[in-house]
């Protein structure tokens, strides 16, 4: 799906579902799904109270995706994603390969708020030769959490060059001097780096790509997430701008809620949930993987 609209900006309202921190490498947990809405505040409203409407005739007030994925929900879940066919997207991370991801652009590449979007230097392949080394990437994860300790952790550096694979021609780039000096610019606390453990940053800023287009600047009010501080948004916003300039500035703004009191947050959390439960459904039901399909990146 790719939208339509060439007004000079939009507003959109997003949420994830299956974000666990820097517990990045959770079996039980594999991927992140963050969704988007172009809705206005009254169309969510009713879309909502449409599915609350049918929880509380089961004797509920939980208002949870996965409600819908019941099979006596299942005409209530059909009904949800044709109805906001066109008005939504989903972005879907691959924890795994993420982690993946940052060992290259972290400690090859020059860190950018570009980092684990469709703007970075493509290392998919790359990153599918060592992906499945989850020992290697929980030696990474350990060693680039910096912030308790502030100073540089040598036992997880010589951990982390001790699992390193060497069969891949990339990662034969790091060097201990590198890794060091990225380190200490962490512990600095150094603005031009993006946050190498937080994904909903580069989730952002695909999202607001999609929507922008080339063509609109977007406005986003989001499910309160720590991650997405007021510095680090002010920054992806004008690393977007420069990257796609003549175009919009992509990122006009970004707006923090409760997502109790935002129909339209409800609404992308409900497709976030529902999303994450079918990418990682070990038999999946090819009728809805197709419902959904449309809102998935081509």
């Amino acid at each position: 799906m790719h939208p339509t609209s060439s007004s000079a900006s939009v507003e959109i309202a997003c949420d994830e579902s299956g974000f666990s921190g820097s517990n990045l490498l959770d079996p039980e947990s594999p991927v992140i799904t963050h969704a988007s809405v172009d809705l206005d505040v009254p169309e969510a409203a009713e879309l909502v109270a449409v599915l609350q409407s049918r929880f509380r005739r089961r004797g509920t007030t939980e208002y949870k995706s996965n409600l819908l994925l019941r099979p006596e929900q299942r005409p209530a879940l059909e009904w949800f994603l044709t109805t906001l066919r066109g008005h939504a997207h989903v972005h879907v991370i691959d924890k795994t390969s993420y982690v993946a991801g940052r060992v290259i652009e972290l400690l090859v590449d020059e860190p950018s708020y570009g980092d684990g979007t469709r703007l970075a230097r493509d290392h998919g392949e790359a990153v599918a030769l060592f992906r499945h080394r989850t020992d290697f990437l929980d030696a990474f994860l350990v060693m680039t959490r910096t912030k308790r300790l502030r100073l540089l952790d040598h036992a997880a550096i010589d951990r982390f060059f001790a699992l390193l694979p060497t069969d891949v021609a990339v990662l034969r780039e790091v060097t201990r001097a590198r890794v060091e000096k990225v380190l200490l610019r962490l512990i600095d606390d150094d603005r031009s780096i993006p946050p190498p453990l937080e994904p909903m940053v580069p989730a952002v800023a695909d999202t607001v790509l999609f929507w922008s287009a080339g063509q609109r600047s977007v406005a986003v009010v989001h499910d309160e997430q720590s991650a997405l501080t007021r510095g680090r948004m002010a920054r992806l916003g004008a690393f977007l701008a420069e990257a796609v300039a003549p175009a919009p500035p992509p990122l006009l703004s970004l707006r923090q809620v409760d997502s109790r009191h935002d129909p339209r947050v409800q609404a992308a959390d409900f497709l976030a949930g529902i999303a994450r439960w079918l990418a990682t459904d070990p038999t999946p039901v090819p009728a809805l993987t197709a419902l959904l399909d449309p809102y998935l990146p081509v």
